[in-house]
Order: structure tokens, then sequence, then C-alpha cells
């Protein structure tokens, strides 16, 4: 078994899986659990944590869907072995390396240093204009996720993204076709990136997944407040609901007070909103139930964020497309 140097904070009011999620994914970062080696099993970790072995399978099932780990039948569980966003470089001393060469290049060729550096900003001037000029569709399960990881996307690439659902891939309509047909990419959460690109077949299009991660900050939250505190849960679709009540689940929270709903009638809304102590909204709904909060009772977004290292590898893999078309 290989050595995992993990150190569980029970005190910390983060949930224990998380810690362990978090602590794997930085022992990967940092190669100290190299890509190919087997894990640990369940069992054998948390006896190791002195932990439950459901947060043990919470933590590897997340990881798995993530790309980080990957089970196999009567085998194990492995650092997957693929090319995932996890397995990070030391990105920063290898580029620096780059530019050193191209600088001893260009001095070797009697390139001024200003004229280098002005070589090197207009390049990297030209891919930040072409990166703008793309337009891609993202697709998620939900709409809200869907408008929410879009805007999240175009404010830290300038690209143009449109944001579509699952629904509207399966059920295509002529304006969507098009609105894809003109678009260079597709972007995807990870755990949908299969079936769409089963369901876009036909379009001959790239699809790019990209990792999301739930808001830390929110779910620790959540956790501090005392077991007697009665939540409420609001949201647009029922798929965001589901996703909420399991990410709860997993947190270890899958038995505090809540009520969820998608209901737009003001009447049960004000209803919900009167009934509990501590509104969850996702941030679709969060001007609708701020204006029927008379009360003025807590509300908090319930955030999901994309991955940075997904954000990097997107941009880089959307320049490597284009340098090859």
């Amino acid at each position: 078994m290989i050595a995992i140097n993990i150190k569980i904070n029970k005190d910390s009011g983060v949930p224990l899986y998380l810690q362990v999620k978090s602590q794997i994914m930085d022992l990967v970062k940092s190669n100290l659990i190299k890509v190919g080696e087997k894990m640990p099993t369940e069992r054998e970790l948390s006896e190791k944590l002195n932990v439950s072995r459901n947060t043990i399978s919470t933590a590897y099932n997340e990881l798995e869907q993530d790309g980080v780990l990957k089970s196999y039948q009567g085998r194990g569980t492995f650092v997957a072995e693929e090319a995932n966003p996890w397995k990070v470089q030391n990105t920063k001393e290898k580029i620096t390396k780059f530019i050193d060469l191209a600088f001893e290049e260009a001095i070797e060729s009697g390139i001024d240093p200003d004229v280098f550096l002005e070589i090197v900003t207009q390049r990297i001037r030209e891919k930040k204009e072409l990166i703008s000029k793309i337009s891609a569709v993202y697709v998620e399960c939900n709409i809200e996720q869907s408008r929410m990881f879009s805007k999240q996307l175009m404010e830290s690439t300038d690209m143009n993204i449109v944001p579509f659902t699952l629904d509207d891939i399966r059920n295509i309509s002529s304006e969507t076709r098009e609105i894809i047909e003109k678009s260079q990419v597709i972007i995807a959460t990870f755990n949908h990136v299969n079936e769409v690109i089963k369901l876009t077949e036909g379009l001959h299009k790239e699809v790019i997944g990209v990792a999301i991660n739930v808001d830390l900050a929110t779910i620790v939250k959540i956790a501090r407040y005392p077991s007697n505190t009665k939540f409420a849960f609001v949201c647009i679709s029922k798929e965001f609901m589901f996703k909420a009540r399991g990410a709860l689940e997993r947190a270890g929270l899958g038995d505090i007070d809540i009520q969820f709903t998608n209901t737009f009638n003001d009447q049960e809304l004000e209803r919900v909103i009167n009934n509990v102590d501590i509104l969850i909204v996702s941030p679709g709904r969060y001007k609708d139930v701020e204006s029927h909060n008379v009360d003025k009772k807590h509300i908090m977004r319930f955030l999901y964020n994309l991955d940075d290292n997904s954000i990097k590898d997107l941009k880089s893999k959307i320049v490597e497309l284009n340098q090859n078309n």
C-alpha cells in the first residue's frame, strides 16, 4: 500500500469526506501520489484515518467522477492513468525554461532584448484575441448551472458561450443545431462528456470536459448551524434540486431539517419562507426569494464553481485546436 499522509480535523466544521478528497487531490497535484499507483482500499484508509468507510467511499467516488481516480473490478482503485486536469507539472519552471531558450536564440540571432519582448507581447496579444473570437456551447443537465458556468467561462476567457441543457441536445431543434454548428467547440462537465459526445456525434464537434466543485464555504456555513435549524432550499429546476440534495448528503448533511422547492407560486413561496430559519437559494432564485423575504431572514447562495485548472486546460486546448485548423 502506498503511503498517504492525510490529517483529519474532526473539529474544523469541514465535512470529513471533503478533507479526504482535497488532500488526496493535493497529493496527486504535488506528485506525491503518482499516476498509475494503486490506492489503499476503502477499509484500509478508513481504519488508518479512524473515519467511517462511507467517508472514504464518498471521497473516492467524487474523485473518480472528477477523473482523478479510476476503479477496476477485482483490481482496486488507481490514480487515473489518462491525462486529467489534476496531473500538474511544475508549469512555471517549464515555461521559464522555454522563455530562456527563446531569449538565448534571439540574442544569438542579433535580436535586441526589447524587440524580443515586443515579439512575445504581440504573440500573447494574438493568442488572447484568438480565444476571444471563439464561440462555444456549454451543456449541463440543468439550465441554472449551464448559465452559471457559461458566465464564469465568459468572464475568465472572453469567449462567447451559449448555455444549453442535455434535454436541448436530446430533443434538438433546428435553432439549437444551427448554434452548435456555428460554434467551434462544445464544453461540458466531466460527468456529462460521454453522453454529450454520443448526442452530438453527427455534428463533428470537439467536446471538452471541465471539472466543477461545490463551493466549500457554503457547505461549512450550513454545517455550523445548530441541529434544530430549519432550512429551505429554493431553486429553478428539479435537476439542480437533485444535485444539491446529493451534495449535502455526501457532505454528511443529509439529516438536516431542509425543505426543497422550485415553486414560483407567490403564496407557496411565502409559506415556505415563513416556516424556516435560513434560506438557501440557487443563484437564479436569489432576487425572487429576496423580494418575498419580508422578515429579512439570512439568504445563502448555493454555489458550484468551475475548477481553475480545468479553465487553464480549456484555454490551452482551444489554442491547440485553432493551431491545427
